[in-house]
């Protein structure tokens, strides 16, 4: 494999370049009209405009893709994760041109993509699962029936779903047809499929994930696991490796779990099974992601193994470079998504104008991002800036070190997560290890961060006073994307 085109953008692009480079690998980058100028298109070897802003018009025009890896003579094509990465037509159309899709086969992929035929997969190993429905349900009489035998509360949730989308907890029988309803319509506006499913909903449950990583020669290992319990509308903002809580005990039975799903779909390459963890004892399997996932650089940070190297070296048909055996857990690592999110508006989207951008620096410290100062944030993607990893010889070291990154991480124009991140993580329940999926909701309201951050309630009533004069109208603190953040203004 002499050239990899990278049918992505921002970080991951990016990072999956530099090991390209290490590796003497030519790459292609493919860009929309509103990433010409961004740090991936200038990394790369050639890059090529393959359309206007929005992702169906550009990254997720897989004939259009295609038509660019022949006339470069592209040998593989890297999707990352989000876009073409899960997509199983789009990856059965790339391997036909004849093109290696570094990832693993499209049947896995359809396979691991219903959670109702990945549970019938699984089923044979005997995978603990949560107590629920194994096909889908559209008789609402019915499923009433199965969720009083089951007991409330009860999940209900999209076979195709992801992202929360298609999901609802109902708490008693008097709600069950509204939220029931309310689910198949989200699935079939979401993802094109009204099935859903029943499960026993679990109140208080920790979100542990296990990186696998297989070849074509039958070896499956497991990377340890990533803790991804610190959420906002079900999706992750803070991860870290290993999880508090689990002992050598549990950590073997789920990773030998996770093995056991990617072997009931023949899988090849990298991928993340997923698990709920009840009581700091009991898990679940949940799902298997068919893809690289954002928080894979803890998983590098403590096995020293880089994953994307190991992703193109199994696409080569090469055997894994090592054996379970020679796994260890080495120090702690922990990830924060610094988005474009305002925390103090219920993590609203804040696109703007990146005024100030300076990365934070040191020792154990790695930022895996996409822009650079003065670049636009676009309104067509997800808003996440970068990823921010610290790395440490224990967890407390790991914390205190991403406290201080964070502290040295400068960004004005748009507000970030950066100061619900601190907050988070200088937060008991989290020092403790004693939190859950339920974080947000039970310990942070933008009250608590100004509690926390008192001079941050000091510059947004200044700020205030200044836009109303200056307007003579009212406006939100932070509308006028050329004034420095909140967050730095304190600081500064």
């Amino acid at each position: 494999m002499n050239k990899i085109l990278v049918a992505n953008r921002g970080e991951i692009a990016l990072r999956i370049m530099r090991t390209c480079r290490e590796m003497n690998i030519k790459t292609v980058a493919i860009f929309s009209e509103a990433d010409r100028d961004a740090p991936f298109v200038k990394y790369a070897d050639e890059a090529v405009c393959v359309g206007p802003p929005p992702s169906n018009q550009s990254y997720l025009k897989v004939d259009k893709i295609i038509e660019i890896c022949k006339e470069l003579n592209v040998d593989g094509l890297h999707p990352g994760y989000g876009f073409l990465s899960e997509n199983a037509e789009a990856t059965r159309k790339i391997t036909e041109a004849g093109i290696t899709f570094i990832g693993p086969s499209p049947e896995a992929m359809e396979l691991m993509g219903s959670k109702l035929a990945a549970k019938a997969a699984v089923k044979k190993y005997n995978i603990p699962m949560v107590p629920g429905t194994d096909e889908a349900i559209d008789n609402i009489s019915e499923a009433k029936k199965i969720a009083l035998e089951i007991g409330f509360p009860i999940l209900i949730k999209a076979s195709a779903g992801g992202g929360g989308k298609g999901m609802r907890v109902v708490e008693n029988a008097a709600e069950f047809e509204e939220q029931m309803n309310r689910a198949v319509s989200e699935a079939v506006s979401s993802f094109g499929d009204g099935a859903v499913f029943i499960e026993k909903y679990v109140g208080s449950p920790r979100h542990i994930e296990i990186q696998v990583m297989a070849d074509s020669h039958g070896n499956i290992v497991y990377l340890f696991e990533r803790e991804c319990s610190i959420q906002r509308r079900h999706q992750k903002v803070i991860e870290e490796a290993p999880s508090s809580v689990l002992t050598p005990e549990i950590r073997k039975a789920m990773g030998e779990s996770a093995v056991d799903v990617a072997r009931a779909c023949n899988y090849v390459g990298a991928g993340t099974v997923e698990f709920l963890l009840e009581n700091n004892k009991d898990f679940y399997f949940l799902e298997m992601n068919t893809r690289l996932q954002v928080e894979h650089p803890v998983t590098e940070m403590i096995t020293g193994k880089d994953l994307v190297k190991e992703q193109i070296n199994v696409a080569r048909g090469e055997k894994l470079s090592f054996t379970q055996e020679e796994l260890t857990i080495n120090g702690h690592s922990i990830e924060v998504r610094v988005y474009a999110e305002d925390p103090m508006n219920n993590f609203l989207p804040d696109i703007g104008r990146l005024n100030t951008y300076q990365r934070p620096e040191g020792m154990g410290v790695r930022v895996d991002d996409g822009f650079e100062e003065g670049m636009q944030i676009p309104i067509y993607y997800d808003p996440m800036i970068s990823k921010l990893i610290t790395h440490g010889k224990d967890r407390e070291e790991a914390i205190n070190r991403m406290i201080r990154a964070i502290d040295d991480y400068i960004i004005s124009g748009v507000e970030t997560t950066l100061p619900f991140c601190k907050f988070a993580l200088q937060h008991e329940a989290f020092r403790s290890g004693n939190f859950d999926t339920h974080f947000v909701g039970t310990h942070f309201t933008p009250e608590k961060l100004l509690n926390s951050f008192p001079e941050l309630e000091e510059v947004a009533a200044l700020f205030a006073v200044k836009v109303y004069e200056e307007n003579e109208q009212k406006l939100s603190v932070g509308a006028n994307k050329n004034v420095v953040s909140k967050w730095k203004l304190r600081r500064n």
